[in-house]
């Protein structure tokens, strides 16, 4: 029998395939390998790991079928192939010879055969990308008793949980932990010295990406969704080839398709930075070694975030922005902070600044020739890490044969229900052009959902709120002073450092301010910006609020537990407050109130 089963619906779409520690499927060997005594013991161990090394595997059993198998099970859940026979050898040998003749007949068929041969499929959706909205979109049309494909090129679960998101987090824990060595003093704990071991830093990241594969597989499992291994393109509208990893293809037709393939890291075309093998933050995010001298470009999220957790690790750390402020949407006194905060830490910084040339190779050495205020002058490092923003993944899906029309930037141009121009197609996420979050996907997700199921849901009016996640982090929902002054808006300012946090405190970590606009003519809550330890729980209980519609009043009268970072929103909301874009009679009655 085949391990592998169809009431299931899971298939990672072609052989000799196994996971590496990215959560990534590679090709192997393939190998044809038959183990004997292999339903448990150390007959199962080896099964296993030739499953996982890319053998073909006939697991051979005397007489505990069902203990072999859940060992091929076992393979088939870590990508491998596998077969169960029973006690004669020499019929697994040729089970699995039979196989090595079918699957050779199979790479001797071209494409253009295999799609004369094949009808499509027939699903009820079809979802290109596997990304973390269009993975809970499969898992919830699934569990409603749809059938669904995803056909995803590289990633269980798309590059959140992979190489983004996720892991950037787990490698930013671990920059803080070195950082309380550091300032062990200060809590009253001394110790001569420490050692940062990178490939264990990277180890760690990898375990967690593991762990969220195996979830991620068992949920597929649970709701009978079908994961597709392999690169997929519209052939027609709603009609996807999938090119599965063994040059093999399958034709998918589904009654709706969502179209949710991502974004990619942007790379400038400034000479010599291609040949030098820049970073981004997928490969940053694999180091095994401390780089010597890191060199950022790009003064946004990734740029941000990946300075101070290396200069954390031991990196001398060099930033070049063009901007004149890093993360340069926020308000100054935003931005001021997080300067400060990184150049408190050993971090260069050169802003207004251009690079004109790279020379050298990323690992080694590179040299970046760079103009600021009109002066240029030669940065040199040993690695370069390139975060100047992102381009979306939308060439080769064959969307001209859809009806599928992009915007100016490149983007799959959709409404504001994540209809695109073509009947059935939707496309959700950062391809669609909507706020490059993981939280949003989700969002996006439901909005498609409620629209294939009866309802009439918008992305329209909905909040975006973010966190960096600096130490200490930065979060925001809302309006924020600049766009309230840009749009005329007249609002109040509550506006208190964090050494106001008495939970702060207790904690030794008052660096920041938190912030928030209040509508002048009435308590409601129009923005909030947190810029301190915890700010991004923080802000989700000023969100709630906001959801709801209550004044600010609430949140300044509510009891809260004592002492937690929230409840230093009670000292925030009871401040005194500034006036904005209002006359000064409505100052003057603001005030006396």
């Amino acid at each position: 029998m085949r391990a592998r089963r169809n009431s299931q619906r899971w298939t990672f779409g072609g052989t000799g395939s196994r996971i590496n520690n990215n959560g990534e499927y590679e090709q192997t060997a393939n190998k044809v390998a038959i183990v004997t005594g292999a339903s448990k013991g150390i007959g199962g161990g080896i099964a296993t790991a030739l499953g996982a090394a890319g053998a073909r595997v006939a697991v051979n059993y005397s007489s505990d079928r069902e203990g072999a198998e859940r060992v091929a099970q076992a393979i088939t859940d870590n990508g491998g192939e596998a077969i169960v026979v029973g006690a004669n050898v020499s019929k697994a040998a040729d089970v699995a010879s039979e196989r090595k003749i079918r699957m050779k007949s199979m790479k001797n068929t071209s494409p253009a055969q295999a799609r004369q041969k094949t009808q499509p499929e027939e699903f009820d959706l079809v979802i290109l990308g596997g990304g973390t909205g269009s993975t809970i979109a499969a898992w919830t049309f699934a569990g409603e008793g749809k059938q669904v494909a995803v056909v995803e090129r590289k990633y269980i679960g798309g590059s959140c949980p992979n190489i983004a998101c996720l892991p950037s987090k787990n490698i930013i824990h671990s920059a803080k932990v070195a950082s309380y060595f550091r300032r062990s003093k200060e809590f009253g704990i001394t110790h001569e010295r420490f050692a940062i071991d990178m490939a264990g830093v990277r180890e760690r990241k990898r375990r967690m990406v593991r762990g969220l594969n195996d979830m991620y597989m068992e949920n597929y499992r649970n709701t009978g969704a079908e994961f597709i291994l392999g690169t997929g393109r519209f052939l027609a509208p709603r009609i996807v080839e999938v090119t599965l990893p063994d040059g093999t293809t399958r034709q998918l037709r589904g009654a709706n398709v969502i179209v949710s393939t991502g974004t990619r890291a942007a790379l400038e075309t400034i000479p010599g930075l291609a040949e030098a093998q820049p970073l981004t933050h997928i490969e940053a995010l694999e180091l095994d070694e401390i780089p010597e001298h890191l060199l950022v470009v790009g003064g946004g999220y990734v740029g941000v975030e990946m300075s101070q957790a290396m200069r954390r690790f031991g990196s001398k750390v060099t930033m070049v922005d063009r901007n004149g402020r890093l993360m340069s949407k926020e308000d100054p006194d935003v931005c001021e902070a997080l300067r400060s905060l990184l150049a408190d830490e050993g971090i260069d910084i050169l802003l207004n600044a251009r690079i004109k040339q790279v020379s050298g190779k990323c690992g080694d050495s590179v040299s970046v020739i760079v103009e600021q205020n009109g002066i240029e002058k030669v940065l040199k490092g040993s690695h370069i890490l390139v975060a100047t923003g992102r381009n979306p993944n939308t060439e080769g899906l064959g969307l001209e044969l859809t009806g599928v029309e992009l915007t100016e930037r490149g983007y799959i141009k959709v409404n504001e229900r994540l209809q695109t121009t073509a009947p059935g197609v939707w496309a959700i996420g950062e391809v669609a052009g909507s706020p490059q979050f993981t939280h949003i996907s989700i969002d996006d997700f439901r909005v498609v959902h409620a629209n294939l199921t009866g309802g009439n849901r918008v992305t329209t009016g909905r909040q975006v709120p973010y966190c960096l996640f600096t130490d200490p982090e930065l979060a925001r929902i809302g309006l924020s002073e600049t766009e309230a002054e840009a749009q005329g808006i007249t609002y109040r300012l509550f506006k208190v450092p964090m050494e106001t946090n008495l939970r702060a405190r207790t904690l030794l970590e008052t660096r920041g301010f938190v912030k928030a606009l209040v509508e002048a003519d009435s308590d409601r809550i129009l923005g909030f910006t947190a810029f301190g330890v915890g700010a991004g729980e923080i802000l989700a209980t000023v969100q709630i609020a906001m959801i709801a519609g209550v004044p600010y009043t609430v949140l300044r009268d509510a009891v809260l537990t004592h002492p937690t970072l929230v409840e230093g929103l009670i000292s925030l909301f009871s401040s005194a407050a500034s006036a904005h874009n209002v006359v000064e009679t409505r100052r003057a009655q603001i005030s006396a109130a």
